[in-house]
């Protein structure tokens, strides 16, 4: 399989190296969005710096490579309303008119999550659980707010975030134990009543767990037998480079199209790093020996053998992505270039990771023109 996919990768690597030798507006010059319009969008997550300009070389490859945007932070329950009643819309507005301006498919992230809720969001003033009916009026009240501003602008919404753990049973956050297991029904029906015409999903990672994807079918078959509307499962697609397995993964891809949704993956990065292992004691020069494996490439330099196993392994998923085309709606990178990704920090703090397409200088990947010909070469 090793020798195969090196195979692959040198073949492709010929065929554009042949393609540099084309005219100008030849082939070549396809970007990522040019190659996959007719298969799927293809986008990334906007951070601030983005959002509001700053990072220019990052906003430079938005819009050279991507049509459509979901915003990495800023329209979090925590972020939009960090006090009851007190909405900033400052960048979200930025986001949205951005995507906008630029013809672009955005989708809100996200409207009910457990995490980066304000603390409000679930207690009074004494500090105690809301009833049910306050968390389901508090829930109503952002839904309409946030959904309702954004009206015909944003096509998608990240309704409910991560409720479900991996072994398929509700993940006990406090929407659960205030509302109970019918908040995500509640949600959903709040976010169609703010926006007839968005497309409503439900989010999570690790989505191809035998448990949860079964839960999340349950889940989806439950809200339609209740009239409620959902419209497409967002898979998340934070991968590394021994898990999940192309045939876990593509078998829930399949379980979520036969249930009439729409397949999104929705936060897409591959770690490059070595995997934390779980036997590391207190010895001091251990734990040293041991943050050193799993920070290997910190001087920015990746050994070419390990990049080409990332560049496999990378194309391999978008082979799969586009088999399933004809389902799959939505490929979105979760960042634009390897510094700004999330992968730097999780799960061990300061690490140097490269799990994107577009490196810390803002310049394409080798993977990036393989992504393109396996695009062009797909029918």
């Amino acid at each position: 399989m090793r020798k195969f996919r090196l195979t692959v990768l040198i073949a492709l690597s010929a065929l554009l190296f042949i393609g540099c030798t084309a005219p100008q507006g030849a082939k070549k010059d396809q970007t990522l969005k040019d190659a996959y319009s007719d298969k799927f969008y293809i986008g990334t997550a906007l951070n601030a710096n983005q959002i509001t300009g700053r990072d220019t070389a990052g906003i430079r490859i938005v819009k050279e490579n991507f049509n459509a945007i979901v915003a990495e932070n800023c329209m979090k329950s925590g972020e939009i309303q960090p006090r009851e009643g007190e909405f900033d819309f400052e960048l979200s507005d930025q986001f949205v008119n951005f995507g906008v301006e630029n013809d672009m498919f955005i989708t809100g992230h996200t409207l009910i999550w457990h995490s980066q809720a304000p603390r409000w969001f679930f207690t009074d003033d004494a500090g105690n659980d809301v009833s049910r009916e306050v968390m389901i009026e508090r829930m109503r009240t952002h839904i309409n707010t946030v959904v309702g501003r954004y009206k015909g602008k944003i096509k998608g919404w990240d309704v409910v975030n991560e409720a479900i753990m991996e072994d398929g049973s509700m993940r006990n956050s406090k929407f659960l134990q205030i509302v109970g297991d019918d908040f995500i029904k509640i949600a959903f029906q709040l976010a169609h009543e703010a926006d007839p015409d968005a497309e409503l999903y439900y989010n999570d990672y690790n989505e191809w767990y035998p448990g949860k994807r079964d839960a999340i079918v349950q889940m989806i078959r439950s809200l339609k037998a209740d009239g409620i509307r959902i419209d497409g499962i967002g898979m998340q697609g934070h991968i590394g480079l021994d898990s999940p397995s192309l045939e876990d993964y593509e078998a829930a891809i399949v379980a979520y199209a036969n249930e009439g949704m729409k397949v999104m993956v929705t936060e897409l990065d591959m770690s490059i790093l070595p995997n934390r292992r779980r036997d590391v004691g207190a010895d001091i020069s251990t734990n040293i020996e041991y943050q050193q494996e799993l920070n290997p490439y910190t001087d920015g330099i990746v050994p070419q053998e390990k990049q080409d196993e990332w560049d496999a392994r990378m194309l391999e998923f978008f082979e799969l992505f586009l088999k399933h085309s004809d389902d799959i709606t939505r490929v979105t990178l979760w960042g634009v270039a390897d510094g700004d990704s999330w992968k730097n920090n999780f799960p061990v703090r300061g690490r140097t990771d490269y799990p994107l397409l577009f490196d810390r200088n803002h310049q394409p990947k080798s993977v990036v023109p393989m992504l393109i010909e396996a695009a062009r070469m797909h029918k």
